[in-house]
């Protein structure tokens, strides 16, 4: 299973506050770790939500762009992970791993992304053929650039 690991905006991340030598090489060993394990899919931080754009949509009649910086810092992330892993319960206990600064309150969220088998019916062999070929050729653009 993939799951999606978002790591909550901070009042630091969002004020463009960055990371020590310290927590960089902490966050560096960890990412190698995950990269070692062979589940580390993707991952980045992002920059603070002020040079951000949300697109909001009213069908397709109505569409509006808002520049950031965006209200309630609890609800931006700083940043994500895509892991491969068994099951929740070892990302959970990858999650425990990630290097945290003592006194300063942080948090990830977990989410399983979809799989193919959790639409059903739904994704026809059509649409199921169209999705691998899509990721087939994401991944070769990234082996090109890679």
């Amino acid at each position: 299973m993939r799951v999606m690991v978002i790591v909550k905006a901070s009042h630091e991340s969002e004020n463009g506050i960055m990371p020590s030598t310290e927590q960089l090489t902490a966050m560096g060993n960890f990412n190698e770790e995950l990269v070692n394990a062979g589940m580390m899919l993707a991952g980045d931080g992002l920059h603070p939500s002020v040079r951000g754009k949300r697109v909001r949509f009213e069908g397709k009649k109505s569409i509006t762009v808002i520049d950031g910086p965006f209200a309630e810092t609890k609800e931006l992330i700083a940043g994500f992970w895509i892991w491969k892993v068994a099951s929740m319960d070892e990302a959970i206990a990858w999650a425990r791993r990630i290097p945290a600064e003592e006194g300063v309150i942080s948090e990830v969220e977990l989410r399983p992304c979809f799989e193919a088998e959790d639409f059903g019916t739904e994704l026809t062999p059509e649409l199921l053929a169209q999705e691998d070929r899509l990721r087939a050729t994401v991944e070769a653009q990234q082996a090109k650039q890679g």
